[in-house]
Parts: structure tokens; C-alpha cells; sequence
């Protein structure tokens, strides 16, 4: 397995995670999402329902509706706590974070065939050191990164299942988004779709 650089601190691993490894890591996503379901995040302000569904694991769950964004402890359905981070999700930060304080978030994103997600930056966590860490399971997707600014240019590259994509340093806040699934790029998933797992660390150690 080679790392790729892809631009000043964005480094793919692709295939870092083996079929089996997939598995396993599935079966435990499936775990958290018996005690967190899956929701609709809406838009702050406006309150548009987002075209991605998602839940967390860790102490503290990011999220997103008219209120705005921001990291709370608690499910913001069933008003229970978010579950812990697998130690599947722990051992890869350890891994590929290069970082020596644990994460505190794990988002879970899920798309179906006509999900997408638009040009972002990660900005809402206190400490910016830290990288943050993704994993992909499912259908590949259409990934898109361009830079700290909203207008720098922008290139696409393919996430399949088990890609591990790290953004840390100068990529830290690079904007970068999701644009489409590829359905039938994967059988991991029995109902399709993509799911991805981003590790983060919220607040400085």
C-alpha cells in the first residue's frame, strides 16, 4: 500500500482497508447506528433539508440546522449520547493521523445514488492541528479539492471502498466536496450508496 500526495498535505491511501477490514468496519458502523440512526441534517438559516444523511460516534457529534453549525454531545433526535469511537476507527487515526491525542468526533455521512455535498472547508473544531481522517466504504464517489479559498482551482479524484484520505497541514481547510455516487462500483454495501467516517479532533489538547 503507497500513499499518494495529492496536493500539499492531502495524502490518499488507497485500498488501506482490505475487504475483510471493510467488513469489520462495517459491522460496527452498523452497531453505531442501531444506538445513533441515521438523520437529515438541514441547512442553518434556512432549514433545507441536506441531500446526505449522517450521525457520530465520539464524545462530540457534529451537526448542522437553522441554528447553525456546531459539535454538540448529544443526538439531536433521541437526545442520547453520542456512542464511542470504535477501536476499529481509533487504531486507523493512530495510523494515518501522525497526531498524538485521540479524536473526539466521528462523522458518518451516507449517501444514496443522488446524494452529494457541496464545496465545504472543516472549520469548525478548535484545534486546526489535527488532521482530519477519512475512510470510504461503499460506492465510489466523485471527490473534488481545491484550496483555502472558495475560487482557487479545484481537481477530482475517485474514492472507492476501503481509501483512506488524510487532510492535514496546508490542506487542513482546503474546500473540497463530494459531487457524485458511482452506483455499482461496490458490493460492500447490500442496499447500495456510499458511507464515509471522518475522524476529528475537536478542541486542543
Amino acid at each position: 500500500m503507497t500513499a499518494t500526495t495529492i496536493q500539499c498535505g492531502a495524502v490518499l491511501w488507497p485500498g488501506y482497508l482490505d475487504r475483510a477490514a471493510q467488513e469489520r468496519l462495517l459491522a460496527t458502523v452498523r452497531d453505531v447506528l442501531a444506538a445513533a440512526p441515521a438523520y437529515r441534517p438541514r441547512m442553518p438559516k434556512s432549514g433545507k433539508p441536506m441531500s446526505v444523511r449522517m450521525s457520530n460516534c465520539g464524545p462530540l457529534g457534529w451537526m448542522t440546522d437553522e441554528a447553525g453549525y456546531r459539535y454538540q454531545a448529544h443526538h439531536p433526535e433521541t437526545g442520547a449520547p453520542w456512542p464511542p469511537i470504535p477501536d476499529l476507527l481509533i487504531a486507523a487515526w493512530r495510523d494515518l493521523s501522525g497526531y498524538a491525542h485521540p479524536p473526539e468526533a466521528c462523522l458518518i455521512n451516507m449517501y444514496d445514488d443522488a446524494a452529494r455535498l457541496g464545496l465545504h472547508q472543516d472549520r469548525d473544531e478548535k484545534d486546526l492541528a489535527a488532521p482530519v481522517v477519512s475512510l470510504s466504504l461503499g460506492d465510489t464517489c466523485l471527490f473534488r479539492i481545491g484550496g483555502t479559498r472558495r475560487t482557487e482551482p479545484t481537481r477530482s479524484l475517485r474514492l472507492a471502498s476501503g481509501d483512506a484520505l488524510v487532510l492535514g497541514g496546508p490542506a487542513r481547510l482546503a474546500f473540497h466536496g463530494v459531487d457524485r455516487i458511482m452506483p455499482g462500483t461496490s458490493t460492500l454495501l447490500r442496499e447500495g450508496g456510499r458511507i464515509n467516517l471522518t475522524l476529528r479532533r475537536v478542541t486542543p489538547p
